[in-house]
């Protein structure tokens, strides 16, 4: 062991850069942390750099040392929260072993418990209500999240294809039809339901239930033959 080592040890020193080590781990992950409250809260244009180092409790410059613009900021938050779960999920989905219409309701509620209930789904709403002024962000968002979310449930419908579990005739906008509910419920949540009395709330568990059996059961009646008597 050199003499600075030991010198180190015997001064007390070693802990307390031991300790600054590993603050300085863990400083993007409470950057990225600060930077997604501030997004939700205030929306992308509205959150300046400088509000979000403080939240961290650093420096402008100590930001920017790790995400050189506000925008590379939103993108590594975006990774971080939503398009870097991806993988995980897909292995989720292929390790499934129950119907495919059990499949769809666990995807729905497991989603709104993992994403549309937590404080990252204030990401899609900040895009929906900001992307036609960020159309650079806009694209990153459509090809890290949007499209890789349509293939992901492409990929349940089709399971349900190929067992001859669904009928479907178009598989691309059958995937909207789950998606279209999840980002409702997302509106709900960070803008409509602030303008709804309190005995008028939407219950997000209840509404998923119900539109996936609308979904995976249609609605229209069948007889016994199994056609539909409302068509």
């Amino acid at each position: 062991m050199s003499s600075s080592i030991h010198k180190l040890i015997h001064t007390g020193l070693a802990p307390a850069l031991a300790k600054r080590e590993r603050r300085k781990q863990e400083r993007p992950g409470e950057l990225l942390d600060a930077a997604l409250d501030l997004f939700v809260e205030k929306g992308f244009a509205a959150t300046r750099s400088e509000e979000v180092a403080a939240r961290a409790g650093v420096s402008k410059g100590t930001l920017f040392l790790y995400f050189p613009s506000k925008e590379e900021l939103f993108k590594a938050v975006v990774r971080e929260n939503i398009s870097g779960r991806f993988t995980e999920w897909e292995e989720e989905i292929r390790a499934f072993e129950g119907s495919s219409a059990d499949m769809v309701r666990y995807c729905l509620q497991l989603w709104w418990r993992r994403v549309g209930g937590t404080r990252v789904s204030g990401i899609a709403k900040l895009m929906m209500s900001e992307a036609q002024n960020f159309p650079e962000l806009a694209a990153f968002y459509h090809h890290e999240v949007v499209k890789p979310g349509q293939e992901l449930i492409a990929q349940i419908l089709q399971r349900g294809i190929d067992r001859g579990e669904f009928r479907i005739t178009d598989l691309e906008y059958a995937a909207f039809s789950l998606t279209a509910p999840m980002m409702f419920l997302v509106m709900m949540k960070h803008s409509m339901c602030a303008c709804l009395p309190e005995d008028y709330q939407l219950d997000p568990e209840r509404f998923i239930a119900a539109q996936a059996e609308t979904l995976l059961h249609g609605l229209c009646v069948r007889n016994e033959n199994g056609k539909e008597t409302g068509s």
